[in-house]
Formats: C-alpha cells, sequence, structure tokens
C-alpha cells in the first residue's frame, strides 16, 4: 500500500478524541472520512496534513513515516481546511503568486490544474468580494501547487452551488487518474459516490461503511 495509517490517537486534556486510527490507501484511490459535528474528522485530517501532533501512532507514505517530519511537505501533503487559508485583502492572482512562480503559474492556468478549476475566470477578484466556491477552489489551486502525491480536504463540497462542486470533483478525478490519494470529510452524497472506502468515525475510531446511494441510511447511521 501506498499509504497505511495505523494507531493514531489524539486527547485534548482528559478528552480522547481519536483512539486509534488505522486505515490503508493505493494511489488514485479516495478515502471518506464520515462523522457527526464534534467527532474528530477535523483533527483527524490536519494530523495527517502535519498541521497538528498527534499523541501516537503512524502514517506511513512510500514507507516514510510522515508523522516524524512535522509541518506541510512539499510534493507529498496537499491540505485544504473548511476555513479558507487565503489572504482575504489580495486578488487570485496575487495568491497564487505567493506559492507559484509567473511562469508556472500561466501553464497551469491555461494547461494544468487551475485552469481546471476555472480560477482563471476570476483572477482579478480580491479574496473577499469572492462567493464560497471561488475560495474553495482557489485554495486548492494553492495546495496543489508542488503536484503533492496525498490531498487532504475538510469538507469540500460544503454550501457550494452545483457548478463550483462540478469542477471541483473534475479536478480530483484527473488528480486521482494521475495516481493521486485523496483523503476527504464530507457528507455530500456526489462526494461519497466516487470513494473507494468509507469510514465513519465515532467515538475515536472509524469503522468501515459502505454508501449504497442511501443517504438517509447515511444520516441514520451518524
Amino acid at each position: 500500500m501506498d499509504v497505511e495509517v495505523t494507531g493514531i490517537r489524539k486527547s485534548y486534556s482528559r478528552k480522547r478524541v481519536l483512539e486509534s486510527i488505522s486505515f490503508t490507501a493505493q494511489a488514485g484511490s479516495c478515502i471518506a472520512i464520515l462523522g457527526s459535528n464534534g467527532s474528530g474528522k477535523s483533527t483527524l485530517l490536519s494530523i495527517l496534513a502535519g498541521v497538528r501532533k498527534a499523541d501516537g501512532g503512524a502514517f506511513l507514505y512510500r514507507g516514510t513515516d510522515l508523522l516524524r517530519r512535522p509541518g506541510l511537505i512539499p510534493g507529498v501533503i496537499g491540505y485544504v481546511p473548511q476555513g479558507d487559508p487565503l489572504m482575504e485583502e489580495l486578488n487570485a492572482w496575487d495568491n497564487l503568486r505567493m506559492w507559484y512562480d509567473k511562469k508556472t503559474l500561466r501553464r497551469e492556468l491555461s494547461e494544468g490544474a487551475l485552469g481546471m478549476l476555472g480560477i482563471d475566470a476570476f483572477l482579478g477578484t480580491p479574496v473577499h468580494r469572492m462567493s464560497g466556491g471561488m475560495k474553495k477552489r482557489l485554495s486548492i489551486g494553492c495546495a496543489v501547487v508542488s503536484r503533492p502525491g496525498i490531498l487532504v480536504l475538510d469538507e469540500p463540497s460544503a454550501a457550494l452551488d452545483p457548478v463550483c462542486k462540478e469542477n471541483i470533483r473534475r479536478y480530483l478525478a484527473a488528480y486521482r487518474q494521475e495516481g493521486g490519494i485523496v483523503v476527504i470529510a464530507t457528507h455530500d452524497a456526489q462526494d461519497l459516490e466516487s470513494c473507494d472506502v468509507c469510514y465513519i468515525l465515532r467515538e475515536g475510531t472509524l469503522h468501515p461503511w459502505q454508501y449504497d446511494g442511501d443517504f438517509h441510511r447515511l444520516a441514520e447511521a451518524l
């Protein structure tokens, strides 16, 4: 397996949030993490992304334990949290220029990930004037600058319109076709349809769950 997560634990004070999180993933796959609010999904994803420290466990990517290398690792992990990590006073172009050199940026806008995400349509728009969908697509564009092997997404489709969702899904499909691994926290039924494996995070542990298209069954399971 390209990814092997074993025994990740996390507590806040006396509250155990993650008990012993384990799963595997191979190149081109998508892993969905489901759970009710406060179940620990964002905590788990932030640990996998390297922005929060685990109390124990391992996150092996092609034999290297990423938990022993704190912080985002260029070319390995791309992370899009629920909140958009953008500079509000800058427009889309200037936010991207913080990550891309000018030549690479123009190429990606014309024939790469940024063009596929439709970011070229709002390059001059300041972040504070963007819709939620624009911000989310721009955040993903910033996260994939180094062509990471793993993309960690926390509720990327939440409150977005259908067109924005389709742009994101189209990009993620292309990303996976190139061997990328997606770990996504989502409650969106269409997101789940494209995932290879689904887990429900409950009482600190992951429980395998098979999505069969019945969203009411999902609501009951949570």
